[in-house]
Protein backbone atom coordinates (compact mmCIF):
# COMPACT_ATOMS: atom_id res chain seq x y z
CA UNK A 1 0.00 0.00 0.00
CA UNK A 2 1.09 3.59 -0.69
CA UNK A 3 0.50 6.03 2.16
CA UNK A 4 -0.58 9.43 0.82
CA UNK A 5 1.06 12.10 2.94
CA UNK A 6 0.32 15.12 0.73
CA UNK A 7 -2.99 15.65 2.56
CA UNK A 8 -1.73 14.95 6.08
CA UNK A 9 -3.72 16.98 8.59
CA UNK A 10 -6.26 18.05 5.95
CA UNK A 11 -9.85 16.99 5.48
CA UNK A 12 -10.54 15.16 2.24
CA UNK A 13 -13.92 14.16 0.80
CA UNK A 14 -14.07 10.99 -1.26
CA UNK A 15 -16.87 9.72 -3.46
CA UNK A 16 -17.04 6.24 -4.95
CA UNK A 17 -16.15 3.26 -2.77
CA UNK A 18 -15.31 0.58 -5.29
CA UNK A 19 -11.84 -0.98 -5.34
CA UNK A 20 -9.94 2.18 -6.25
CA UNK A 21 -12.03 4.34 -3.91
CA UNK A 22 -11.45 2.03 -0.96
CA UNK A 23 -7.72 1.92 -1.71
CA UNK A 24 -7.63 5.73 -1.91
CA UNK A 25 -9.45 6.14 1.40
CA UNK A 26 -7.12 3.69 3.16
CA UNK A 27 -4.03 5.34 1.63
CA UNK A 28 -5.17 8.82 2.68
CA UNK A 29 -5.97 7.68 6.22
CA UNK A 30 -2.57 5.97 6.47
CA UNK A 31 -0.91 9.23 5.45
CA UNK A 32 -2.66 11.26 8.11
CA UNK A 33 -5.60 12.75 6.23
CA UNK A 34 -9.02 13.26 7.77
CA UNK A 35 -11.26 11.39 5.33
CA UNK A 36 -15.02 11.49 4.89
CA UNK A 37 -16.31 9.10 2.22
CA UNK A 38 -19.62 8.34 0.55
CA UNK A 39 -21.22 6.35 -2.26
CA UNK A 40 -24.61 6.06 -3.94
CA UNK A 41 -24.85 2.41 -2.81
CA UNK A 42 -25.92 1.67 0.77
CA UNK A 43 -24.24 -1.75 0.68
CA UNK A 44 -20.95 -0.22 -0.46
CA UNK A 45 -21.13 2.39 2.29
CA UNK A 46 -21.61 -0.32 4.91
CA UNK A 47 -18.62 -2.28 3.58
CA UNK A 48 -16.47 0.84 3.82
CA UNK A 49 -17.69 1.55 7.35
CA UNK A 50 -16.85 -2.04 8.33
CA UNK A 51 -13.34 -1.47 6.93
CA UNK A 52 -12.87 1.48 9.28
CA UNK A 53 -13.41 4.25 6.74
CA UNK A 54 -15.36 7.27 8.09
CA UNK A 55 -18.53 7.75 6.01
CA UNK A 56 -21.08 10.53 5.84
CA UNK A 57 -23.46 11.98 3.27
CA UNK A 58 -21.36 14.55 1.42
CA UNK A 59 -24.47 16.63 0.84
CA UNK A 60 -24.50 17.49 4.52
CA UNK A 61 -20.84 18.26 5.28
CA UNK A 62 -19.10 21.62 5.63
CA UNK A 63 -17.35 21.99 2.26
CA UNK A 64 -15.50 25.01 3.57
CA UNK A 65 -13.28 22.62 5.53
CA UNK A 66 -12.53 20.28 2.58
CA UNK A 67 -9.14 20.40 0.84
CA UNK A 68 -10.04 18.18 -2.12
CA UNK A 69 -12.64 15.80 -3.49
CA UNK A 70 -11.17 12.45 -4.52
CA UNK A 71 -13.48 10.96 -7.14
CA UNK A 72 -13.58 7.35 -8.29
CA UNK A 73 -12.92 7.14 -12.06
CA UNK A 74 -16.30 5.58 -12.82
CA UNK A 75 -18.17 8.61 -11.47
CA UNK A 76 -19.07 11.24 -14.14
CA UNK A 77 -16.84 14.32 -13.99
CA UNK A 78 -18.28 16.27 -16.94
CA UNK A 79 -20.62 14.20 -19.15
CA UNK A 80 -23.43 13.42 -19.51
CA UNK A 81 -23.61 15.68 -16.44
CA UNK A 82 -21.26 16.14 -13.48
CA UNK A 83 -22.11 13.98 -10.50
CA UNK A 84 -23.75 15.92 -7.66
CA UNK A 85 -20.60 15.56 -5.55
CA UNK A 86 -18.60 17.27 -8.31
CA UNK A 87 -21.09 20.11 -8.35
CA UNK A 88 -20.73 20.60 -4.61
CA UNK A 89 -16.93 20.63 -4.85
CA UNK A 90 -16.90 23.09 -7.72
CA UNK A 91 -19.33 25.40 -5.95
CA UNK A 92 -16.85 25.47 -3.06
CA UNK A 93 -13.88 26.03 -5.45
CA UNK A 94 -12.32 22.71 -4.40
CA UNK A 95 -10.14 20.61 -6.70
CA UNK A 96 -11.50 17.27 -7.93
CA UNK A 97 -8.83 14.60 -8.39
CA UNK A 98 -8.41 10.82 -8.54
CA UNK A 99 -6.11 8.07 -7.35
CA UNK A 100 -3.57 8.51 -10.17
CA UNK A 101 -3.12 12.13 -9.12
CA UNK A 102 -2.61 11.07 -5.49
CA UNK A 103 0.10 8.66 -6.65
CA UNK A 104 1.83 11.34 -8.75
CA UNK A 105 1.94 13.78 -5.84
CA UNK A 106 3.30 11.16 -3.46
CA UNK A 107 5.94 10.08 -5.98
CA UNK A 108 7.14 13.68 -6.36
CA UNK A 109 7.43 13.97 -2.57
CA UNK A 110 9.13 10.66 -1.82
CA UNK A 111 10.90 9.34 -4.95
CA UNK A 112 10.63 11.75 -7.91
CA UNK A 113 13.12 9.78 -9.99
CA UNK A 114 11.51 6.38 -9.44
CA UNK A 115 10.57 4.98 -12.87
CA UNK A 116 6.88 5.42 -13.70
CA UNK A 117 5.54 4.11 -17.00
CA UNK A 118 1.98 5.18 -17.84
CA UNK A 119 0.10 3.66 -20.78
CA UNK A 120 -3.11 4.74 -22.49
CA UNK A 121 -4.91 4.38 -25.80
CA UNK A 122 -8.34 3.38 -27.00
CA UNK A 123 -7.24 -0.19 -27.68
CA UNK A 124 -4.25 -2.28 -26.65
CA UNK A 125 -3.38 -0.52 -23.41
CA UNK A 126 -4.02 -3.51 -21.16
CA UNK A 127 -1.90 -5.86 -23.28
CA UNK A 128 0.89 -3.30 -23.58
CA UNK A 129 0.85 -2.62 -19.84
CA UNK A 130 0.98 -6.32 -18.99
CA UNK A 131 3.67 -6.93 -21.62
CA UNK A 132 5.93 -4.15 -20.30
CA UNK A 133 5.56 -5.43 -16.73
CA UNK A 134 6.41 -8.93 -17.98
CA UNK A 135 9.50 -7.71 -19.84
CA UNK A 136 10.72 -5.99 -16.68
CA UNK A 137 9.91 -8.88 -14.36
CA UNK A 138 11.66 -11.35 -16.68
CA UNK A 139 14.74 -9.08 -16.47
CA UNK A 140 14.53 -9.20 -12.64
CA UNK A 141 13.11 -5.71 -12.14
CA UNK A 142 10.67 -4.98 -9.32
CA UNK A 143 7.70 -4.20 -11.60
CA UNK A 144 4.51 -2.97 -9.95
CA UNK A 145 1.57 -3.58 -12.31
CA UNK A 146 -1.75 -1.84 -11.78
CA UNK A 147 -4.12 1.01 -12.49
CA UNK A 148 -6.98 0.41 -14.89
CA UNK A 149 -5.73 -3.11 -15.58
CA UNK A 150 -6.90 -4.42 -12.20
CA UNK A 151 -4.99 -3.60 -9.03
CA UNK A 152 -5.70 -0.09 -7.77
CA UNK A 153 -2.54 2.00 -8.02
CA UNK A 154 -2.54 2.90 -4.32
CA UNK A 155 -2.66 -0.80 -3.38
CA UNK A 156 0.78 -1.29 -4.95
CA UNK A 157 4.12 -0.91 -3.20
CA UNK A 158 5.28 2.72 -2.89
CA UNK A 159 7.63 4.42 -5.37
CA UNK A 160 11.29 3.71 -4.62
CA UNK A 161 14.62 3.64 -6.46
CA UNK A 162 14.85 0.47 -8.52
CA UNK A 163 11.08 -0.13 -8.44
CA UNK A 164 9.12 0.49 -11.64
CA UNK A 165 5.42 1.31 -11.63
CA UNK A 166 3.74 0.17 -14.87
CA UNK A 167 0.30 1.72 -14.86
CA UNK A 168 -2.59 1.49 -17.31
CA UNK A 169 -4.54 4.76 -17.38
CA UNK A 170 -8.07 5.11 -18.71
CA UNK A 171 -9.33 8.42 -20.02
CA UNK A 172 -11.45 8.70 -16.87
CA UNK A 173 -8.33 8.43 -14.69
CA UNK A 174 -6.31 10.88 -16.79
CA UNK A 175 -9.16 13.38 -16.54
CA UNK A 176 -8.73 13.27 -12.75
CA UNK A 177 -4.92 13.58 -12.82
CA UNK A 178 -4.04 17.18 -13.76
CA UNK A 179 -0.35 16.79 -12.91
CA UNK A 180 0.23 13.34 -14.42
CA UNK A 181 3.99 13.18 -15.09
CA UNK A 182 5.31 9.72 -15.95
CA UNK A 183 8.94 9.16 -16.78
CA UNK A 184 7.73 7.20 -19.82
CA UNK A 185 4.30 8.01 -21.26
CA UNK A 186 2.81 5.77 -23.94
CA UNK A 187 -0.15 6.69 -26.17
CA UNK A 188 -1.05 3.84 -28.49
CA UNK A 189 -3.97 5.13 -30.56
CA UNK A 190 -7.14 7.20 -30.48
CA UNK A 191 -10.46 6.09 -31.94
CA UNK A 192 -14.01 6.92 -30.89
CA UNK A 193 -14.89 5.57 -27.45
CA UNK A 194 -16.47 6.82 -24.21
CA UNK A 195 -18.03 9.79 -25.98
CA UNK A 196 -20.90 9.62 -23.49
CA UNK A 197 -18.34 10.56 -20.82
CA UNK A 198 -16.25 13.09 -22.77
CA UNK A 199 -18.72 14.72 -25.13
CA UNK A 200 -16.73 14.70 -28.38
CA UNK A 201 -13.89 12.76 -29.97
CA UNK A 202 -11.76 15.91 -29.89
CA UNK A 203 -12.24 16.23 -26.11
CA UNK A 204 -11.51 12.53 -25.63
CA UNK A 205 -8.29 12.79 -27.68
CA UNK A 206 -7.19 15.88 -25.74
CA UNK A 207 -7.50 13.96 -22.46
CA UNK A 208 -5.46 11.07 -23.84
CA UNK A 209 -2.84 13.53 -25.08
CA UNK A 210 -2.20 14.81 -21.56
CA UNK A 211 -0.55 11.54 -20.55
CA UNK A 212 2.05 11.75 -23.33
CA UNK A 213 2.67 15.48 -23.13
CA UNK A 214 3.01 15.37 -19.36
CA UNK A 215 6.20 13.30 -19.26
CA UNK A 216 8.61 14.73 -16.71
CA UNK A 217 11.79 16.55 -17.80
CA UNK A 218 14.20 14.03 -19.31
CA UNK A 219 11.38 11.55 -19.82
CA UNK A 220 10.22 9.89 -23.03
CA UNK A 221 6.88 10.02 -24.81
CA UNK A 222 6.10 7.01 -27.01
CA UNK A 223 3.25 7.58 -29.46
CA UNK A 224 1.71 5.29 -32.07
CA UNK A 225 1.33 7.46 -35.16
CA UNK A 226 -1.01 5.37 -37.28
CA UNK A 227 -4.05 7.57 -36.71
CA UNK A 228 -4.42 11.27 -37.43
CA UNK A 229 -5.00 12.31 -33.83
CA UNK A 230 -1.83 10.63 -32.57
CA UNK A 231 0.26 11.84 -35.49
CA UNK A 232 -0.69 15.42 -34.61
CA UNK A 233 -0.06 14.76 -30.92
CA UNK A 234 3.44 13.42 -31.65
CA UNK A 235 4.22 16.51 -33.72
CA UNK A 236 3.10 18.80 -30.88
CA UNK A 237 5.26 16.91 -28.38
CA UNK A 238 8.28 17.29 -30.67
CA UNK A 239 7.65 21.02 -31.14
CA UNK A 240 7.49 21.38 -27.35
CA UNK A 241 11.06 20.08 -27.17
CA UNK A 242 10.27 16.82 -25.39
CA UNK A 243 11.81 13.46 -26.26
CA UNK A 244 9.46 11.58 -28.57
CA UNK A 245 9.60 8.06 -30.03
CA UNK A 246 7.10 7.48 -32.83
CA UNK A 247 5.82 3.96 -33.50
CA UNK A 248 4.13 2.66 -36.66
CA UNK A 249 2.95 -0.70 -37.89
CA UNK A 250 1.75 0.79 -41.19
CA UNK A 251 4.88 2.34 -42.70
CA UNK A 252 8.64 2.75 -42.23
CA UNK A 253 9.70 5.80 -40.24
CA UNK A 254 12.90 7.81 -40.68
CA UNK A 255 13.15 8.07 -36.89
CA UNK A 256 11.41 5.84 -34.37
CA UNK A 257 10.15 2.27 -34.32
CA UNK A 258 8.24 0.43 -37.01
CA UNK A 259 7.29 -3.14 -37.85
CA UNK A 260 8.65 -4.81 -40.98
CA UNK A 261 7.48 -8.37 -41.45
CA UNK A 262 8.14 -10.13 -38.16
CA UNK A 263 10.73 -7.62 -36.93
CA UNK A 264 10.53 -4.47 -34.86
CA UNK A 265 12.89 -1.98 -36.49
CA UNK A 266 14.50 1.08 -34.92
CA UNK A 267 15.35 3.95 -37.23
CA UNK A 268 17.54 6.96 -36.58
CA UNK A 269 18.51 9.51 -39.19
CA UNK A 270 17.01 7.36 -41.92
CA UNK A 271 19.05 4.25 -41.03
CA UNK A 272 17.14 1.29 -39.57
CA UNK A 273 18.16 -1.90 -37.82
CA UNK A 274 16.12 -4.78 -36.38
CA UNK A 275 15.75 -4.81 -32.60
CA UNK A 276 13.54 -7.84 -31.87
CA UNK A 277 11.58 -10.51 -33.73
CA UNK A 278 7.90 -11.13 -32.99
CA UNK A 279 7.05 -13.80 -35.54
CA UNK A 280 5.66 -17.06 -34.19
CA UNK A 281 4.74 -15.65 -30.76
CA UNK A 282 1.12 -16.79 -30.37
CA UNK A 283 0.33 -14.33 -27.60
CA UNK A 284 1.37 -11.45 -29.89
CA UNK A 285 -0.48 -12.52 -33.01
CA UNK A 286 -1.91 -9.79 -35.25
CA UNK A 287 -1.03 -6.28 -36.34
CA UNK A 288 -2.49 -4.73 -33.19
CA UNK A 289 -0.17 -6.84 -31.05
CA UNK A 290 2.74 -5.85 -33.28
CA UNK A 291 2.02 -2.26 -32.22
CA UNK A 292 1.83 -3.34 -28.57
CA UNK A 293 5.15 -5.17 -28.88
CA UNK A 294 6.84 -2.25 -30.66
CA UNK A 295 5.70 0.22 -27.97
CA UNK A 296 6.79 -2.14 -25.22
CA UNK A 297 10.16 -2.54 -26.94
CA UNK A 298 10.57 1.24 -27.13
CA UNK A 299 9.72 1.51 -23.42
CA UNK A 300 12.14 -1.24 -22.47
CA UNK A 301 14.99 0.39 -24.35
CA UNK A 302 14.16 3.79 -22.84
CA UNK A 303 14.38 2.22 -19.39
CA UNK A 304 17.72 0.57 -20.18
CA UNK A 305 16.80 -3.02 -21.05
CA UNK A 306 18.95 -4.74 -23.65
CA UNK A 307 17.45 -5.98 -26.90
CA UNK A 308 18.26 -9.53 -25.78
CA UNK A 309 16.35 -9.14 -22.53
CA UNK A 310 13.38 -7.70 -24.41
CA UNK A 311 13.42 -10.57 -26.91
CA UNK A 312 13.46 -13.11 -24.09
CA UNK A 313 10.50 -11.42 -22.43
CA UNK A 314 8.48 -11.20 -25.63
CA UNK A 315 8.88 -14.91 -26.31
CA UNK A 316 7.77 -15.88 -22.81
CA UNK A 317 4.82 -13.47 -22.61
CA UNK A 318 1.71 -15.55 -21.81
CA UNK A 319 -0.75 -12.99 -23.13
CA UNK A 320 -3.54 -11.17 -21.42
CA UNK A 321 -6.64 -12.92 -20.17
CA UNK A 322 -9.68 -12.19 -22.36
CA UNK A 323 -7.62 -10.47 -25.06
CA UNK A 324 -6.71 -12.83 -27.90
CA UNK A 325 -6.27 -15.50 -25.22
CA UNK A 326 -5.62 -18.91 -26.74
CA UNK A 327 -7.76 -21.12 -24.53
CA UNK A 328 -7.58 -24.59 -26.03
CA UNK A 329 -7.39 -26.83 -29.06
CA UNK A 330 -9.37 -29.77 -30.31
CA UNK A 331 -7.44 -31.41 -33.12
CA UNK A 332 -6.92 -28.52 -35.58
CA UNK A 333 -9.57 -26.22 -34.04
CA UNK A 334 -8.22 -23.29 -31.99
CA UNK A 335 -10.46 -21.59 -29.39
CA UNK A 336 -9.69 -17.91 -28.70
CA UNK A 337 -11.15 -15.75 -25.94
CA UNK A 338 -11.26 -12.08 -26.96
CA UNK A 339 -14.03 -11.04 -24.57
CA UNK A 340 -12.28 -7.72 -23.95
CA UNK A 341 -13.24 -6.64 -27.48
CA UNK A 342 -16.20 -4.57 -26.36
CA UNK A 343 -16.40 -2.41 -29.49
CA UNK A 344 -16.07 -2.93 -33.23
CA UNK A 345 -12.59 -1.42 -33.43
CA UNK A 346 -11.26 -3.90 -30.86
CA UNK A 347 -13.00 -6.83 -32.59
CA UNK A 348 -11.45 -5.77 -35.89
CA UNK A 349 -8.02 -6.47 -34.47
CA UNK A 350 -8.95 -10.07 -33.71
CA UNK A 351 -10.75 -10.63 -37.01
CA UNK A 352 -7.68 -9.35 -38.86
CA UNK A 353 -5.51 -11.93 -37.11
CA UNK A 354 -7.23 -15.10 -38.38
CA UNK A 355 -8.95 -16.65 -41.35
CA UNK A 356 -11.64 -19.37 -41.30
CA UNK A 357 -13.27 -17.78 -38.28
CA UNK A 358 -16.29 -19.18 -36.48
CA UNK A 359 -17.21 -15.92 -34.82
CA UNK A 360 -19.20 -15.49 -31.61
CA UNK A 361 -20.45 -11.91 -31.38
CA UNK A 362 -23.11 -9.92 -29.58
CA UNK A 363 -24.11 -8.51 -26.24
CA UNK A 364 -25.06 -4.93 -25.51
CA UNK A 365 -24.39 -3.11 -28.76
CA UNK A 366 -22.45 0.13 -29.07
CA UNK A 367 -23.00 2.90 -31.62
CA UNK A 368 -22.43 1.68 -35.16
CA UNK A 369 -22.74 -2.00 -34.25
CA UNK A 370 -20.62 -4.23 -36.50
CA UNK A 371 -21.12 -2.27 -39.72
CA UNK A 372 -17.48 -1.02 -39.59
CA UNK A 373 -16.32 -4.65 -39.69
CA UNK A 374 -17.65 -5.36 -43.19
CA UNK A 375 -14.13 -5.52 -44.61
CA UNK A 376 -13.42 -8.55 -42.43
CA UNK A 377 -16.57 -10.48 -43.34
CA UNK A 378 -14.75 -12.63 -45.97
CA UNK A 379 -12.64 -14.08 -43.14
CA UNK A 380 -15.71 -15.32 -41.28
CA UNK A 381 -16.93 -18.83 -42.08
CA UNK A 382 -20.01 -18.40 -39.88
CA UNK A 383 -21.20 -16.12 -37.08
CA UNK A 384 -23.04 -17.10 -33.90
CA UNK A 385 -24.99 -14.22 -32.39
CA UNK A 386 -25.79 -13.77 -28.72
CA UNK A 387 -27.45 -11.26 -26.42
CA UNK A 388 -29.43 -8.09 -27.11
CA UNK A 389 -27.52 -7.29 -30.29
CA UNK A 390 -28.34 -10.59 -32.03
CA UNK A 391 -31.20 -9.16 -34.08
CA UNK A 392 -29.29 -6.02 -35.08
CA UNK A 393 -26.18 -8.01 -36.04
CA UNK A 394 -28.25 -10.51 -38.01
CA UNK A 395 -29.56 -7.64 -40.11
CA UNK A 396 -26.02 -6.45 -40.80
CA UNK A 397 -24.79 -9.94 -41.75
CA UNK A 398 -27.82 -10.96 -43.83
CA UNK A 399 -26.69 -12.07 -47.28
CA UNK A 400 -23.03 -11.45 -46.45
CA UNK A 401 -22.03 -13.98 -43.79
CA UNK A 402 -23.78 -17.22 -42.76
CA UNK A 403 -25.04 -16.90 -39.20
CA UNK A 404 -27.07 -18.51 -36.46
CA UNK A 405 -28.88 -16.68 -33.69
CA UNK A 406 -27.63 -18.71 -30.73
CA UNK A 407 -28.89 -16.43 -27.96
CA UNK A 408 -26.59 -17.65 -25.22
CA UNK A 409 -22.84 -18.10 -25.07
CA UNK A 410 -23.04 -21.80 -24.18
CA UNK A 411 -25.17 -22.55 -27.22
CA UNK A 412 -22.95 -20.44 -29.47
CA UNK A 413 -19.85 -22.35 -28.33
CA UNK A 414 -21.49 -25.72 -28.95
CA UNK A 415 -22.67 -24.73 -32.44
CA UNK A 416 -19.39 -23.07 -33.41
CA UNK A 417 -17.28 -25.98 -32.15
CA UNK A 418 -19.32 -28.52 -34.10
CA UNK A 419 -19.20 -26.48 -37.31
CA UNK A 420 -15.47 -25.77 -36.97
CA UNK A 421 -14.70 -29.48 -36.48
CA UNK A 422 -16.77 -30.39 -39.53
CA UNK A 423 -15.12 -27.78 -41.74
CA UNK A 424 -12.29 -28.55 -44.13
CA UNK A 425 -10.28 -25.51 -43.05
CA UNK A 426 -6.63 -26.08 -42.14
CA UNK A 427 -6.91 -24.21 -38.82
CA UNK A 428 -10.46 -23.13 -38.04
CA UNK A 429 -10.76 -20.69 -35.15
CA UNK A 430 -13.68 -20.43 -32.76
CA UNK A 431 -13.37 -16.78 -31.76
CA UNK A 432 -15.27 -14.96 -29.05
CA UNK A 433 -14.78 -11.31 -30.01
CA UNK A 434 -18.17 -9.81 -29.19
CA UNK A 435 -17.82 -6.20 -30.42
CA UNK A 436 -20.23 -5.45 -27.57
CA UNK A 437 -20.39 -4.71 -23.90
CA UNK A 438 -21.37 -7.64 -21.72
CA UNK A 439 -23.94 -5.99 -19.45
CA UNK A 440 -27.01 -7.64 -20.95
CA UNK A 441 -25.89 -11.11 -19.83
CA UNK A 442 -22.71 -10.73 -17.74
CA UNK A 443 -21.60 -8.18 -15.16
CA UNK A 444 -18.34 -7.50 -17.01
CA UNK A 445 -16.22 -8.79 -19.87
CA UNK A 446 -14.01 -10.78 -17.47
CA UNK A 447 -16.95 -12.89 -16.32
CA UNK A 448 -18.04 -13.37 -19.93
CA UNK A 449 -14.53 -14.45 -20.92
CA UNK A 450 -14.25 -16.83 -17.97
CA UNK A 451 -17.57 -18.40 -18.97
CA UNK A 452 -16.21 -18.91 -22.50
CA UNK A 453 -13.00 -20.43 -21.19
CA UNK A 454 -14.81 -22.80 -18.81
CA UNK A 455 -17.28 -23.93 -21.45
CA UNK A 456 -14.55 -24.55 -24.04
CA UNK A 457 -12.39 -26.55 -21.64
CA UNK A 458 -15.43 -28.64 -20.72
CA UNK A 459 -15.88 -29.74 -24.35
CA UNK A 460 -14.84 -33.37 -24.93
CA UNK A 461 -11.37 -33.62 -26.43
CA UNK A 462 -10.29 -30.02 -25.88
CA UNK A 463 -6.71 -29.62 -24.66
CA UNK A 464 -5.74 -26.48 -22.75
CA UNK A 465 -3.15 -24.43 -24.67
Amino acid sequence: MISITSFAGKKVALFGLGASGLASAIALLAGGADVVAFDDSTDTIEKARAAGIPVADLRHIDWGRIAALVLAPGVPLTHPAPHWSVGLARNAAIEVIGDIELFCRERRLSAPNAPFIAITGTNGKSTTTALIAHLLASANYDAQLGGNIGTAILSLQPPAPGRVHVIECSSFQIDLAPSLDPSIGILLNVTADHLDRHGTLVSYAAIKERLATGVQPGGTAIVGVDDNFCQAIADRIERAGKRIERVSVRRPLPDGFYVEGDRVMRAAGGTARPVVHIGGIGSLRGLHNAQNAACATAAGLALGLSAGAIQKGLVSFPGLAHRMEQVGRKNNVLFVNDSKATNADAAARALASFTDIFWIAGGKSKAGGITPLAGYFPRIAKAYLIGEAAGEFAGTLQGKVPFAVAGTLDRAIALAAADAEASDAKEPVVLLSPACASYDQYRNFEIRGAAFRDAVLALPGVIRV
